[in-house]
């Protein structure tokens, strides 16, 4: 036992410091390897005072934060030259949603991977650089004076990690923060509808929807019931709402009549509009989408949700309408945060930039996509909240700091004499959907008022397809989408509810 007595004499003259437990204050900071190490008694260095990325130093490459990862952010990063300028992207998700085949993804026509690109394959300069970075984070705060950008980290609930804050030093900072589904302010919706403006949305309508068809076969269920549980609601008769529909009736036609047969008779499909439905389009397609989702199943209702219950809504003119699901696409709106944001604002609170889509009396800030529109000052429209829009801005602003980047004046407040020369000026493409059936719309005019080619039937759903499919953003991904279009049409749609 000299060993033992060796061992207890060895610790009772131990340094009280070897004993002493560190304290790790900042989740940044190398202090945390000290308790691996196998020397005794070595000095816990204290933390640094300054949480998070510091400001470049002369001789460093500027550093561009983008914040947001929508069309607006992603085709921004992917434009920048990244041998000029260190990227940090801050986002609550580490993808890009392709949001015109989202609701594909509903009943099973795509798979979820399918409309969803890595932000590491858009923009590879964030995973290998040592300057940049991407942040699964939210940004909670801003000061534009010391060009600073306040960030807090997402975890996944209470049981994990606590989120804590940090701060990055910006050179050029870019809002891409996109916007959220609007409310009007209804008592009820966030409570008892679903959204479909991400990949999530997507997955819990998919769940939500193959629950109510299994549930509703269960023996004991009223009648009354059945048909509450399988009646899907669709509120707001935009492209979302249109195209969700025409896919939802189309998965009813052809999969749950086949599948589900002892309640193919209960499922029904209301679409609630104030107005007109997709209301940007010509009045011909518009007559001819409203006649194909009649003829697919699809009820038609005009009016205004007053209230919305766990198991029912109520319309202002007090009609009350069960429902199993509810998807709520009425538009969206300026985020809680842009709201917060002491900027010059647009109308409908948007984000005020210029012609260069600069954020008018801060240096070294733009902002761009659904977050941002053009002062009043401009002379310029407010431009509607589209994809098209999103990623053109973006790619406008990535060759505009890259331009002002060859000049020498992408560092902080190194751009004052740049001379700005071409304004950004969006020309509309057109618009299109689909109202299910191999059956869509396209509508090539440039603006509501003017004319152009409109074209409906099955030769604008090949048009249609052939369009998203040439502008997903990767190879790998057009043919993940290849390969779903393939097998639903000869399988049919997955019903599997994992």
């Amino acid at each position: 036992m000299s060993w033992l007595r060796s061992l207890i004499r060895a610790s009772s003259t131990a340094s009280p410091s070897s004993t002493t437990k560190s304290r790790i204050s900042d989740p940044f900071s190398y202090s945390l390897l000290s308790c691996f190490t196998t020397e005794a008694a070595r000095p816990v260095q204290p933390p640094p005072a300054f949480s998070g990325l510091r400001p470049t130093k002369p001789g460093e490459k500027p550093r561009v934060v983008v914040l947001g990862t929508g069309w607006a952010g992603c085709r921004l990063m992917k434009g920048l030259d990244t041998k000029m300028y260190d990227v940090v992207c801050v986002s609550p998700r580490n993808h890009m949603v392709f949001t015109p085949l989202l609701a594909s993804t509903c009943v099973g026509t795509l798979e979820f991977r399918s409309v969803a690109e890595p932000i590491g394959r858009i923009q590879p300069a964030i995973s290998k650089e040592p300057g940049s970075y991407f942040f699964l984070s939210n940004c909670i705060g801003l000061d534009t004076d010391k060009h600073l950008v306040e960030c807090e980290t997402v975890t996944d609930g209470a049981d994990n990690l606590e989120p804590w804050k940090f701060e990055i030093a910006y050179d050029k900072l870019v809002i891409a923060l996109g916007a959220q589904p609007t409310t009007f302010g209804i008592r009820g919706v966030e409570e008892h509808a679903v959204f479909l403006r991400e990949v999530y949305h997507a997955q819990e309508i998919r769940r939500k929807l193959l629950l109510n068809l299994m549930l509703s076969d269960v023996p004991g269920v009223s009648e009354e019931e059945k048909s509450r549980l399988l009646h899907c609601v669709v509120v707001g008769g935009g492209p979302t709402g249109v195209e969700f529909s025409g896919e939802l009736s189309d998965f009813i036609q052809r999969d749950v009549h086949q599948r589900y047969a002892h309640v193919k008779d209960y499922i029904n499909v209301t679409l609630i509009e104030a107005n007109e439905i997709l209301s940007s389009f010509d009045d011909r397609l518009r007559k001819y989408a409203t006649k194909q989702l009649t003829k697919s199943g699809v009820r038609l209702v005009r009016g205004i949700v007053k209230d919305v219950k766990d198991k029912m809504i109520v319309l202002n003119d007090g009609t009350e309408v069960p429902y199993g699901l509810l998807v709520w696409s009425t538009g969206v709106g300026p985020s809680s945060f842009v709201n917060s944001l002491q900027l010059p604002k647009a109308p409908g609170g948007r984000i005020g930039v210029d012609e260069w889509l600069r954020v008018p009396s801060v240096q070294d800030v733009f902002s761009i996509g659904d977050c941002s529109g053009f002062l009043e000052s401009t002379g310029k429209p407010v431009l509607p909240a589209l994809a098209q829009v999103a990623e053109r801005e973006g790619k406008y602003l990535a060759n505009l700091l890259n331009k002002i980047g060859e000049t020498g004046g992408g560092h902080a407040n190194s751009a004052k004499e740049y001379v700005y020369k071409e304004p950004f000026v969006y020309k509309h493409l057109g618009s299109m959907a689909t109202v299910g059936r191999y059956k869509a719309l396209v509508d090539l005019r440039q603006s509501k008022d003017a004319k152009g080619l409109s074209l409906a039937g099955f030769a604008s759903w090949f048009i249609w397809r052939s369009a998203y499919l040439t502008r997903v953003i990767s190879w790998r991904n057009r043919f993940y989408v290849a390969i779903n279009w393939l097998t639903t049409m000869v399988f049919g749609r997955d019903i599997s509810r994992i």
